[in-house]
């Protein structure tokens, strides 16, 4: 700051001295070295009024209000106060809007009546709460910036005609708020014609899609290549299983799937059973190389199953360790000690929801070990605070 303002006054008295000692008109050239030297001074000006706005107003730290200031500029706070208290009175926080103003610093100067309004009011009319929309907005605020009668509508529009209501098209867009500033006549719909092509059926396609929306969203032609292989790769395209499939390799690069065939490897898996897991349940390629290695671990080794009864079972893979492996295992394993079971069925153990298991392995025996009940939440209780934990 010091250095600045002793430049800025070395500039000053540089003036002060051209202009008490020449003459502008025996000198034209000294009006263009003045007018240098003055737009210079106020180049160095160390905050401008929208740094300065953005500090106190919104509470950025002066590297953020700098960068945002690079983007949007206003000499008034008319706008940019009008724009605040219309989010507030919306139901925004402090944090979330600063979250839409680093995102689109440009919505600061933007006639809320005009941009804001019309679109509150449209998601209002279709259902989407006040939270839902804080909600929408910051995760995705160039919604804000869209034209609602000639993108937001329209693509509400499709992705209700898709999902066959209003209510899911909002679900679809809770888990993916980028949805509603796609191009779906691009990204969505061809990839959707290429599935109904292969021979997958509509009430599949708007399941997966209401849960996975953003991985119908791709390059048409590099989606019809992944449609292709998973049909080639002998999935049946009536069932769910097929976009499963598809789904992964939408989602997982071919280097991560590399490296997770290498994880199974060092538990003795082969490329053909890696593969045939894999068309047996597509999730399998899905977990994280952590949790892959933390449940063989834990299952090979702390409970002694072959690794390859996995791959006969790979959703155990999908499921969570530390809620449902662990504290059934170490219950099962409990129960053979005590006699109560005579063997521990790897499918019934893991693959059963809790009702199903609690009613078959505990309430079961209570008569015979009343203290089961309170075993098996003990078994929950560990599992989550000790050392069993998995991404």
């Amino acid at each position: 700051m010091l250095n600045s303002f002793t430049k800025n006054i070395n500039d000053f008295f540089k003036l002060l001295h051209i202009v008490t000692n020449n003459s502008f008109s025996n000198n034209p050239s000294l009006f263009f070295t003045v007018r240098r030297i003055s737009n210079k001074t106020k180049s160095q000006n160390p905050q401008s009024f929208t740094v300065s706005y953005l500090r106190t107003k919104l509470g950025f730290p002066p590297e953020s209000a700098l960068r945002i200031s690079k983007y949007v500029h206003f000499k008034t706070p008319e706008k940019p106060d009008s724009v605040i208290a219309f989010l507030e009175q919306h139901g925004f926080s402090d944090t979330q809007i600063r979250q839409i103003i680093l995102t689109r610093p440009a919505l600061l100067c933007s006639d809320v009546e005009k941009t804001f309004l019309p679109k509150f009011q449209f998601f209002q009319s279709k259902g989407v709460t006040g939270p839902e929309i804080s909600k929408l907005l910051v995760y995705n605020p160039r919604i804000l910036s869209r034209s609602l009668e000639k993108r937001i509508i329209p693509c509400f529009n499709q992705l209700s005609k898709l999902l066959q209501s209003d209510s899911k098209a909002i679900t679809a867009l809770r888990r993916n708020p980028y949805l509603m500033v796609c191009n779906f006549d691009t990204y969505v719909l061809p990839n959707i014609k290429t599935l109904i092509d292969n021979g997958v059926p509509e009430s599949n396609i708007v399941t997966m899609f209401n849960y996975h929306p953003w991985s119908f969203v791709m390059l048409p032609d590099r989606f019809k290549e992944i449609v292709k292989d998973v049909k080639e790769m002998g999935f049946n395209p009536l069932l769910v299983k097929f976009l499963h499939a598809v789904i992964l390799f939408r989602k997982v690069s071919k280097p991560a799937m590399e490296s997770k065939f290498d994880v199974y490897k060092k538990w003795g898996w082969s490329d053909d059973e890696i593969w045939e897991a894999f068309r047996r349940y597509p999730g399998v390629l899905e977990a994280s190389k952590e949790k892959i290695t933390a449940i063989m671990d834990f299952l090979v080794n702390e409970m002694g199953f072959q690794s390859l009864i996995l791959a006969n079972h790979p959703s155990v893979i999908s499921r969570s360790l530390e809620k449902r492996i662990v504290p059934r295992a170490l219950f099962a394993r409990e129960l053979l000690s005590k006699g109560l079971i005579k063997d521990l069925k790897f499918s019934v153990v893991f693959g059963t929801s809790e009702k199903v298991f609690v009613q078959r392995f505990v309430n079961q025996y209570k008569d015979k070990a009343p203290e089961l009940l309170k075993l098996y939440e003990e078994k929950l209780k560990f599992a989550v605070r000790g050392k069993y934990k998995s991404n």
